[in-house]
């Protein structure tokens, strides 16, 4: 049944959202005005700090701008190699972005000391959950938008 299938461009653009949302929320939530002191309450650097915060809130909108890219019909406007020189900036994007968010929750993993590596499988799914589908982009890029 085809009628029931979304095009691959929009189905992996719909799981681009609640994972941008998710890295957005929480690196927005860490910038708060009192940056300095959250870092010093995890034994971070500030330094630290402030790129996880900010490559939070950048890979955030770097995935969603990436997928925009990869789902826009460029067919219609530019030439050939623009389409296709559009289209690769929009793929690394997306993959820059999603190796960003990998870093950031390995950090984050790193940082809550487990006893094993199940016990992360096992007990923290949230995490797990988006170091997949981060790495899922990161890997994969965007999906190509056939234009025919």
């Amino acid at each position: 049944m085809d009628i029931l299938k979304a095009p691959a461009p929009l189905a992996t653009f719909l799981l681009r959202i609640p994972l941008s949302v998710m890295f957005f929320q929480q690196g927005f939530a860490k910038y708060n005005g009192n940056m300095g002191v959250e870092a010093e309450m995890w034994n971070l650097p500030y330094i630290v700090w402030w790129f996880v915060t900010f490559g939070e809130i950048g890979a955030a909108i770097g995935l969603l701008v990436g997928g925009l890219i990869g789902v826009m019909p460029w067919h219609r406007w530019f030439s050939k190699f623009m389409q296709t020189f559009i289209w690769n900036v929009g793929d690394l994007l997306t993959r820059f972005s999603a190796i960003t968010m990998t870093c950031v929750v390995t950090g984050v993993l790193w940082l809550m000391k487990p006893a094993s590596l199940l016990d992360v499988i096992l007990y923290d799914y949230l995490h797990v959950s988006l170091y997949v589908v981060a790495l899922y982009f990161a890997l994969r890029g965007n999906v190509k938008y056939d234009a025919k």
